[in-house]
């Protein structure tokens, strides 16, 4: 089915529609976090059975609740980082674990353990001045520098942790009795979302039931963080309440509310603390779903003693509390110690990559617009800039310039003659953006659905068919961009043999790659859908839009033989979107207020390493 005029003005000139989206208390595995949190579950470490090993220490834990084991490493990282994972011991199937984001050049260094109490383990850094001291019960890790604790994991004891259950059919013809959550009795299973959630018309089927992971970390004296992009908020994160969480999971939201802490298109699990002479960063490498609540307790001075000349007032130094939770996947988080804010990027850079160098023409004026008519109307808008004589450096091509928007392809009475346009562009030294989604016509004559269709290089349904859904073509099949294999595909469409009409000066604009899915739950693709390795969209759904652009940039570069650099734009990213190229704050309605918040948005995503980025109106003729 088509997607008509009526129905894109319908998707996009509305201002949001908040209702179409969830909030803290829509979200199932945030109530169960909250619920079952409020009884005080604790950990216990058992520290008489440590494990040593050249690159990590390992340990296990065990709830009070389940006691079901979970095992506890710790790595030292070059360049003063630390690594924490926590997963199942002995999970029914592999849990989630992100590739492809954590550079190669990945570094470990020997932790040392010295001499704790009983119920203690200090490990100790290469040059002696961190120490990750960890407490046995209740289960706590507190970061030491020179005898000052900076940073406490599970001091509050939020963390939490869902073993992966036989499903319930299996379950009754094996009478298996395997452990659920305390509260999840029959009656509020449903409410619990359990195995199954709703959202409006939407039932989400959980093939191995609750999965989601929660962990809380303790900023001593730290009151000022930043960080976790995407949101349309201050630059300095705030406060959040009861029931009001910063939500990261990558949504097309047209119009996103300003000072919200909604998803909108990208995510970056990525949070910095700063104070005068320190600075630290959490990394949380989840790709799943994630909420972060934030609270900070002020400094103050309270009286020791009323009376009497002993009379004193102690300081109580501030802290912030920052409780991280994720649908599904492990914990895995790296614990960046700076000490300076100079330190923490470079060891952030060192941990996910550094931002592609730009090609200098990108670094110009783009003239951007939805849409060009055809190419006598790009021919028209390029001659009246320079009769104004305004310099420019790069035109920009929407949907409309495809057959049927059909990516790879032209549209044969508007531009039928592409080449020749775009030497009339090169004459004057300017250069050409098209747009490329990871939506794919269902159509059997076209040749890109036909041969990703015979290769399987599309996501699948639970049932195992494609997977299909509206977008701007209409019905359309969603390219696997997790699988190897489909990048490797999808970078060979951009050879000049292959993507006829294109030239050496046409780059490319990753749009739509949330994914967005019109028809969708929130607009996006169901969590159950099934990807390359048979892992679920909800584990991977975060890092979709990442290995689009990761596949486009490599198309590119193939294109020129590694001489040139690419150009890709993404409006989907996550944590290393950097390495491939530049992203926008997605689309608003260009009025002044998004002006005024595109500053704060920017700022965080550059100190969280995506410094190459943008602010668009979809209204707006600049980017």
């Amino acid at each position: 089915m088509e997607a008509t005029e009526k129905e894109k003005i319908s998707v996009e000139d509305e201002a949001v529609d908040k209702t179409i989206f969830r909030d803290c208390s829509k979200i199932a595995f945030y109530r169960r976090q909250k619920q079952q949190l409020s009884k005080n579950p604790t950990y216990q470490a058992l520290l008489d059975a440590v494990t040593t090993e050249p690159d990590r220490t390992s340990f296990q834990i065990v709830s009070e609740a389940t006691k079901v084991p979970l095992r506890v490493e710790v790595y030292g990282i070059e360049k003063n980082i630390f690594r924490l994972k926590i997963n199942e011991e002995t999970p029914l199937k592999p849990r989630y674990e992100v590739p492809d984001v954590i550079t190669s050049k990945l570094g470990t260094v020997r932790l040392v353990s010295c001499s704790g109490d009983a119920g203690s383990l200090i490990l100790i850094d290469g040059k002696g001045d961190l120490k990750c001291h960890i407490s046995a019960n209740p289960f706590k890790i507190d970061l030491v520098s020179e005898d000052e604790t900076l940073l406490s994991i599970n001091s509050l004891g939020q963390l939490y942790f869902e073993h992966l259950q036989v499903p319930h059919k299996q379950r009754a013809t094996k009478g298996n009795q395997e452990s659920v959550p305390a509260d999840s009795s029959q009656e509020n299973q449903e409410d619990l979302g359990l195995w199954e959630e709703t959202f409006g018309k939407f039932v989400d089927v959980k093939a191995n039931g609750p999965s989601s992971v929660g962990l809380d970390f303790s900023f001593h004296g730290f009151e000022h963080l930043y960080g976790i992009p995407q949101h349309a908020e201050s630059h300095q994160l705030k406060n959040t309440g009861d029931g009001d969480a910063y939500r990261l999971y990558n949504l097309d939201v047209y119009g996103y509310q300003i000072h919200d802490k909604m998803g909108i298109y990208g995510s970056v699990p990525y949070l910095l603390a700063h104070k005068q002479g320190r600075t630290l960063a959490v990394f949380w490498l989840n790709a799943s779903e994630t909420l972060v609540e934030i609270n900070t307790e002020p400094a103050v001075e309270y009286v020791l003693t009323q009376m009497g000349p002993a009379a004193a007032k102690q300081k109580v130094r501030c802290r912030t509390d920052v409780h991280w939770m994720s649908e599904s996947g492990i914990i895995d988080v790296f614990l960046l110690t700076g000490p300076t804010p100079s330190d923490i990027f470079k060891q952030y850079s060192s941990l996910t990559g550094t931002q592609a160098m730009p090609p200098l023409f990108s670094l110009g004026y783009h003239q951007c617009r939805w849409n060009y008519e055809d190419e006598q109307d790009v021919k028209e808008v390029d001659a009246g800039f320079d009769e104004h004589d305004i310099p420019y450096d790069v035109m920009w091509l929407d949907i409309e310039h495809t057959e049927d928007k059909k990516y790879f392809t032209w549209d044969k009475k508007r531009f039928a003659n592409p080449k020749r346009m775009q030497e009339l562009l090169r004459s004057k030294r300017r250069k050409l953006v098209v747009i490329s989604d990871p939506h794919i016509k269902v159509d059997p004559d076209y040749s890109v659905y036909a041969k990703a269709k015979e290769q399987g290089f599309f996501v699948k349904n639970p049932e195992g068919g494609d997977f299909e859904g509206i977008c701007w073509p209409g019905l359309s099949s969603y390219l696997d961009f997790t699988n190897p294999k489909v990048r490797e595909w999808y970078s060979s469409l951009f050879a000049f043999p292959v993507y006829q009409g294109s030239t050496d000066i046409l780059f490319i604009w990753n749009d739509m790659n949330e994914p967005s899915v019109f028809r969708g739950p929130e607009l996006t693709m169901q969590k159950n859908a099934v990807h390359y390795g048979n892992w679920e969209h909800r584990e991977l759904h975060n890092i979709y839009g990442f290995y689009q652009q990761m596949a486009t940039a490599e198309g590119l570069i193939q294109r020129s033989k590694g001489k040139e650099r690419p150009f890709v734009l993404s409006r989907s990213f996550f944590a290393g979107s950097q390495k491939y190229g530049a992203v926008w704050t997605g689309d608003n309605t260009a009025e002044w207020n998004y002006l005024k918040i595109s500053i704060p948005m920017l700022l965080t995503l550059s100190v969280s390493g995506i410094s190459f980025c943008g602010g668009l109106g979809i209204h707006c003729l600049q980017s």
